[in-house]
């Protein structure tokens, strides 16, 4: 199971988590399935992150959602589930792929890269 981390840190702390990283691969450790996303700026993941962000990537963390499924199920319009969906995906939280929508044309279903996602913020 993959599971996807978001955290904020500074670049020191990245590279710590790199450090550790490469100790365990040198000692043949094992390695969970983890993608992290890292924020230096905890305002900043909490301004992409948004609450309206993080109800519609629970929506999809659930299961696949088309568009036009999102936007009902969270009473929003259609440009604005686009608009977000455009953000989450260029930060990697989910992905989109085309389908055909027999006498519909295309439509997009969204996915979550992960089963679950955590979020980790450390201030001070």
């Amino acid at each position: 199971m993959t599971k996807q981390i978001v955290r904020t840190g500074d670049i020191a702390d990245f590279f710590d988590r790199a450090r550790d990283a490469a100790r365990r691969a040198d000692q043949g450790g094992k390695f969970d399935e983890t993608v992290t996303l890292s924020f230096e700026d905890p305002q900043r993941m909490f301004t992409v992150l948004s609450t309206a962000r993080r109800r519609l990537m629970t929506e999809v963390i659930r299961e696949p959602k088309t568009i036009s499924e999102l936007s009902s199920s969270l009473n929003r319009n259609r440009s604005s589930i686009t608009k977000d969906i455009s953000l989450l995906e260029s930060m990697g939280l989910v992905t989109s792929q085309r389908q055909v929508n027999p006498g519909h044309g295309i439509q997009k279903i969204i996915c979550s890269v992960a089963p679950r996602i955590e979020m980790v913020a450390t201030l001070g």
